[in-house]
């Protein structure tokens, strides 16, 4: 069983935060959470009929937009800066079923050139079959700008440690 730590969302409480990744209070947003694994940033998340393309099928872009949130939470927290997302490459491997209990979305940083990051994602379904993968590429900013353009504050890790297994119940 692996233990990971939750990273604490350094944008609640920020009255223009909306974002539809992992903003909990956007009506339309998936409301992503972020846990630390060892070099990972995983999130645990249960598809709905809500986000199908074809009958019990998640949606193309629903896919993408789950890995970009995650790819991006190594930027804010592996890296603790802010960054844009300039080019993401994705390989649908297998279909990703609505109907099962809940999917795992992991990222980690590859490779860091100057101020280029360079991102690997993938999407893992509960029965722990990978499923989508991508690579993304991000410009970053160097963190004195992230603070003071864009409102970022660097993230934390809770120091109680839960388990995949923690989440789906």
């Amino acid at each position: 069983m692996v233990h990971m730590k939750k990273i604490n969302n350094p944008w609640l409480g920020n009255p223009e935060y909306n974002c539809l990744g992992c903003c909990p209070t956007n009506p339309i947003g998936a409301h992503m959470r972020f846990y630390e694994e060892g070099d990972d940033v995983v999130s645990v998340w249960q598809p709905t009929q809500n986000h199908q393309s074809w009958i019990d099928t998640l949606h193309g872009g629903m896919q993408a937009t789950l890995l970009d949130e995650a790819c991006g939470w190594v930027i804010f927290h592996k890296l603790q800066t802010a960054g844009v997302t300039a080019k993401m490459e994705i390989r649908y491997k297998k279909p990703v079923s609505t109907r099962q209990t809940h999917i795992v979305i992991r990222a980690r940083l590859v490779e860091m050139r100057r101020n280029v990051a360079i991102v690997q994602g993938e999407i893992w379904s509960a029965d722990n079959q990978l499923l989508v993968e991508c690579t993304c590429t991000y410009f970053t900013f160097p963190q004195e700008k992230a603070i003071a353009e864009m409102g970022y504050q660097p993230s934390v890790v809770d120091e109680k440690e839960v388990t995949i297994e923690d989440l789906i119940h």
